[in-house]
C-alpha cells in the first residue's frame, strides 16, 4: 500500500508517517508538507533520515499536487487547527478558507485521479459552540463537570459530546472550514466512487508537539510550566475549570488502520475520536500535576473569555467502539508523562515552536 499524508511534517502527520512506517510492513509512507509551522523542518529532518519521501509543496497549489506519485490512501492532516485561527494572531480569514477548505478540495481532485482512499482529520469544533455553551455544568475537584438531571440536547449527555449533536452556527471559522470539508468529501466519495473516512478529533496530545496556548494546549502548559513562563487561566472565572480530553496520536493510528480494512462494509463514515472522560482534565488539575512533578508555579487569573472558548469539551467515542472495537488505550498520565520527558531533554522547545513569539 501507498499511503500519502498531507501535513506530514506536523505533529500529527509525522507521528502516523513514523508508526506506518515502522509497523506496517509493506507500506510505503510519503507526503507533503508547505513547511508554514514552526519546528516543522525538524520533523523533516527525522522522516527523511527515516527513509521518507517528503516533498515540499502546498495543497492550495494544484500543481504541487499533480507532482506527487500515486498513492492508494491519503490521510489529510494538512489544516491549521487553532479554533481562533483566522479571527485573531497572524492568519487572516481568506488564508484559513484556503488552507482548511481550499486545499482539501485539491486533495480530494487528487483523490478522484489517482482513485485513492480518502481520511479526513476533522475535529470537535465541528459542534455548535452556541448550544454547547448553555451547558450547565458545576465545579467538582476543581474541574467544571455537567449538572446531572438537566434537559440535555440531543448528543450531549455527561460522557460527552456524539456524533448527533448539534452542528449549527455558530461553530467558528475554523470549525466551518472543516465542517464545509466534511460534506465535499462525502460527496467526492458517493460520486467518484472512492472510500472517505471521517474522523472528528478531539484535542490530540503527545512528545514532539509544537504547542501554543491556541493549540497543543497541553505540550504548551507542561513546557511552559516547566520553564517558569508566563502563564494565565483565561475566562469562566479565571480559575482554569475548562475540562478538554487529549487523545494520543498512536490511538488514532491504531483507528485508521481499522479504516483501512473495512471498506466496503455497512459502518458509519464519521466518528468522534477524543480521549472521553477518563482522559479528560482540567487546566487547573493540569496545573496540580505540574506541581506534583515539577513544583509550584504561579498562574494568573483573567475573568475575560477568549472567542469560542467553552467550558467543557468531551468526546463520546462509543460509536467508534461500537462499530470498529476501537477504544484509546495510552492514558492521560501516560500521555502528560511523555510530554514532561520530551519538554525536560528540550529546554528551547517553546522557542523552536514559536510560542514564545506569540
Amino acid at each position: 500500500m501507498k499511503l500519502l499524508i498531507t501535513g506530514i511534517c506536523g505533529f500529527v502527520g509525522s507521528s502516523l508517517a513514523k508508526f506506518w512506517h515502522n509497523r506496517a510492513d509493506g507500506t510505503e509512507v510519503f507526503g507533503i508538507d508547505n513547511f508554514s509551522r514552526r519546528g516543522s523542518e525538524i520533523n523533516r529532518e527525522i522522516l527523511t533520515k527515516m527513509g521518507i519521501k517528503v516533498w515540499h509543496g502546498d495543497i492550495r497549489v494544484n500543481c504541487d499536487l499533480e507532482a506527487l506519485p500515486r498513492a492508494d490512501w491519503v490521510i489529510d492532516a494538512a489544516a491549521n487547527p487553532s479554533v481562533l485561527a483566522g479571527v485573531s494572531g497572524n492568519m487572516v480569514s481568506r488564508q484559513l478558507v484556503e488552507n482548511n477548505l481550499s486545499g482539501t478540495i485539491n486533495v480530494l481532485e487528487y483523490c478522484k485521479k489517482m482513485n485513492a482512499g480518502f481520511i479526513l482529520l476533522s475535529t470537535s469544533r465541528v459542534y455548535s459552540i452556541e448550544q454547547l455553551s448553555r451547558l450547565e455544568v458545576s465545579v467538582i475537584d476543581g474541574a467544571f463537570f455537567p449538572i446531572e438531571g438537566q434537559k440535555f440536547p440531543v448528543g450531549l449527555s455527561c460522557s460527552g459530546i456524539s456524533e448527533n449533536f448539534a452542528t449549527s452556527s455558530p461553530i467558528s471559522l475554523y470549525g466551518a472550514t472543516k465542517l464545509s470539508s466534511e460534506i465535499l468529501a462525502m460527496e467526492y466519495g458517493a460520486a467518484f466512487g472512492f472510500p472517505v473516512w471521517i474522523n472528528r478529533c478531539g484535542v490530540i496530545a503527545g512528545a514532539g508537539q509544537f504547542g501554543r496556548a491556541d493549540q497543543g494546549i497541553f505540550s504548551f502548559w507542561i513546557n511552559a510550566f516547566l520553564r517558569k513562563k508566563r502563564l494565565k487561566y483565561t475566562g469562566f472565572g479565571g480559575k482554569g475549570h475548562q475540562v478538554r480530553d487529549c487523545l494520543h496520536p498512536e490511538d488514532l493510528f491504531d483507528l485508521i488502520n481499522m479504516q483501512f480494512k473495512s471498506v466496503g462494509k455497512n459502518v458509519p463514515r464519521i466518528v468522534n475520536v477524543g480521549g472521553g472522560l477518563a482522559r479528560s482534565v482540567s487546566l487547573a488539575n493540569l496545573s496540580r500535576w505540574c506541581t506534583e512533578k515539577i513544583g509550584f508555579h504561579e498562574i494568573e487569573e483573567e475573568d475575560r473569555p477568549r472567542t469560542y472558548d467553552i467550558s467543557w469539551l468531551v468526546m463520546d467515542c462509543g460509536l467508534a467502539e461500537k462499530e470498529f472495537g476501537w477504544k484509546p488505550k495510552i492514558s492521560l498520565n501516560m500521555i502528560l508523562h511523555e510530554i514532561l520527558e520530551h519538554a525536560e531533554k528540550q529546554p528551547d522547545w517553546l522557542f523552536l515552536s514559536g510560542s514564545l513569539n506569540e
